[in-house]
C-alpha cells in the first residue's frame, strides 16, 4: 500500500467521523436549547417533547433497515444520501418559525441521521482490515460516538447563549456540505451485493414499524405510566410486529436481515452489552445535567465545561490505550474493566450531596466514568464487528447503532421516570425541593449501575471461544 493510499484512508476516516459527530452533537445540543425553543415558538411542555421525540423515532426506527440497504446498494451511497438529507433538514430546522415546521424537520433530520450513521462502522471495518489498524480506526469512531454527547452540551451552551437556538441547526449546514463533498472524493465506493439479495419489502415495513413503535412507546411510557393499558398495548403490538418480522425473515427467499447473523454468540452478546451499558450511561448524562443545573445552579455553559473531563478521557483512551489493549488482549478483556469502572462511577454518583462541590463530589465521578467509557466503547465496537461477514458489515453496523439508540431510549425513559417518582414521594414526605431532586437522582444512578452490572455479567457469559475472531483481533499486528 502506497503512502498516498494510506493517507487517503485515514482522511476518509476523518470525514466519516465528522459526519458521525454532527449526528451525535445534534442530539445533545438540542437538549440544552429546549427552554429557548419553547419560549420562542410557544410550545407547551407536552408538545415540546416532540422536538426530541420526532428525531429519535425516525433515527432509532430506520437504523437497522438503513444499514442493510447500505449492504445491498452500496454503503457510501447511503452515507451520502443521509448526509444530504440531514444537512437539508438542519437548514429547515434553523429557519423554522412554527412548531409544525420544526417538528416535521426533526423527523426528516432523524431519517438523515439514521442513513448516515448506520453504515459508518461498516465502511470503517471494510477500509481497515488489519487488526491493529482496525482497532485504532474504531477507537477514533468510538471517541466521536461516545464523547460527542458531552461536547454537544458545551457547544449547545455556547451557541445558545452567545447567539440563539437557530444556530445549533445552522452550524450543521456548512459542515454537512463539506463532509458530503469530501466523502465523494475520499471514501471508497463499493458496489452492494444487489437488491436481489435482500429486496424484502414486507420485512422492511415490519422491522421499521416495530422499531419506530418500540422507540415511541419507550419515550411516551413515563408520561402515561409503565403499567397503563395504553403502554402495555403498544408494547404487545411491538412484540407482535417483531415476531412477524422474524417469521418473515425465516421463510423469505431473499430476507432483508438474514437470521444467521444472530447465531453468533459474539454478535448477540455485544448488542446486549451495548444496550445495557448505554442505558446506564445515557440516563446518567441526562440526570447529571439536571443535578448540576437544578440542584447546584449551573448554567448551560458551566454544565458543558463540567463534562469536559469525560470527553477528554474518552478521547485519550479511544485514540490510544484502548485500541492497543484490545489488540494485545482481545476486545472482550477490555470491555469487562470498562464496565466495572462505569458501574463504579454510577455508584459514586449515588453519594453526591445537595450542597455538592465540583472538585470533591463531581469531578472524581467524571474521571471514573470517562475512564470506563473510554475503555468500553471502542472495545465493544470491535467486538460487535468481529464475527461479521464483510458483505453484512452494514447490517451489523446498523444493528449495533440500533442497540445504542434503543438502549439510550430505555435508559432515559426508565431512569428519568424513576427519578421523578422518587422525588415526588420525597417532597410529599416533607423534603425540600433540592433534597427531593437529589434523592430521585440517587435512585436513578443506582438502577443505572445495576443495568451496567447486567452488561458485565453478559460479558463474562461470553466465553473467549464464543468470540470467534477475537483471538485474531488480539493477535499482534
Amino acid at each position: 500500500m502506497t503512502a498516498q493510499t494510506e493517507r487517503a484512508r485515514w482522511a476518509a476516516l476523518i470525514v466519516l467521523c465528522t459526519g458521525m459527530l454532527m449526528i451525535i452533537l445534534d442530539s445533545a445540543i438540542v437538549n440544552v436549547a429546549l427552554p429557548w425553543i419553547q419560549r420562542d415558538l410557544g410550545f407547551s411542555q407536552a408538545s415540546l417533547v416532540w422536538v426530541v421525540n420526532g428525531y429519535l423515532i425516525t433515527f432509532g426506527g430506520l437504523l437497522l433497515l438503513a444499514g442493510r440497504v447500505g449492504d445491498l446498494v452500496g454503503r457510501r451511497r447511503i452515507f451520502l444520501i443521509g448526509m444530504a438529507l440531514f444537512t437539508f433538514a438542519s437548514l429547515l430546522c434553523g429557519v423554522a418559525q412554527s412548531q409544525g415546521t420544526l417538528v416535521a424537520a426533526r423527523f426528516l433530520q432523524g431519517t438523515g441521521g439514521a442513513l448516515t450513521s448506520s453504515v459508518i462502522l461498516g465502511i470503517i471495518v471494510t477500509m481497515f482490515r488489519e487488526p491493529a489498524e482496525q482497532a485504532k480506526a474504531i477507537g477514533v469512531f468510538s471517541f466521536v460516538a461516545a464523547g460527542g454527547a458531552s461536547l454537544g452540551l458545551l457547544l449547545g451552551g455556547v451557541l445558545t447563549q452567545a447567539l440563539n437556538w437557530h444556530w445549533i441547526f445552522f452550524v450543521n449546514v456548512p459542515i454537512g456540505i463539506a463532509t458530503f463533498v469530501l466523502a465523494r472524493r475520499l471514501v471508497p465506493h463499493e458496489e452492494g451485493v444487489g437488491l436481489r439479495h435482500g429486496a424484502d419489502v414486507p420485512g422492511s415495513l415490519l422491522v421499521t414499524a416495530a422499531l419506530m413503535l418500540g422507540v415511541y412507546t419507550l419515550l411516551e411510557a413515563p408520561l402515561h405510566g409503565w403499567t397503563s393499558t395504553r403502554t402495555l398495548a403498544l408494547f404487545v403490538l411491538t412484540v407482535v410486529l417483531l415476531a412477524l418480522f422474524v417469521a418473515r425473515e425465516a421463510t423469505a427467499r431473499t430476507p432483508l436481515v438474514p437470521l444467521r447473523i444472530f447465531r453468533s454468540r459474539t454478535t448477540v452478546g455485544a448488542n446486549a452489552i451495548q444496550m445495557l451499558g448505554v442505558a446506564g450511561m445515557f440516563g446518567m448524562f441526562f440526570l447529571a445535567v439536571l443535578y448540576l443545573q437544578r440542584v447546584l445552579g449551573y448554567d448551560a455553559l458551566e454544565t458543558g465545561v463540567a463534562f469536559l473531563p469525560v470527553s477528554g478521557l474518552i478521547a485519550a483512551l479511544s485514540l490510544g490505550a484502548s485500541a492497543k489493549l484490545s489488540v494485545r488482549f482481545g476486545p472482550r478483556a477490555i470491555v469487562i474493566p470498562g464496565l466495572i469502572l462505569m458501574a463504579l462511577g454510577l455508584l459514586l454518583f449515588t453519594r453526591v450531596p445537595v450542597d455538592g462541590r465540583y472538585l470533591t463530589d463531581v469531578l472524581p465521578v467524571m474521571i471514573v466514568l470517562g475512564t470506563g467509557a473510554g475503555l468500553f466503547f471502542p472495545s465493544l465496537m470491535t467486538l460487535a464487528m468481529a464475527d461479521v461477514d464483510p458483505q453484512e458489515s452494514g447490517l451489523a453496523s446498523g444493528l449495533i447503532n440500533t442497540s445504542l439508540q434503543v438502549g439510550g431510549s430505555i435508559g432515559l425513559a426508565v431512569l428519568a421516570g424513576l427519578a421523578t417518582t422518587r422525588s415526588q414521594d420525597l417532597m410529599g414526605a416533607g423534603s425540600s425541593l433540592p433534597a427531593a431532586l437529589t434523592g430521585g437522582y440517587h435512585l436513578a444512578f443506582l438502577v443505572g449501575a445495576g443495568l451496567v452490572l447486567l452488561g458485565l455479567l453478559t460479558a463474562v457469559w461470553m466465553a473467549p471461544r464464543g468470540s470467534g475472531n477475537e483471538a485474531a483481533a488480539a493477535a499482534p499486528g
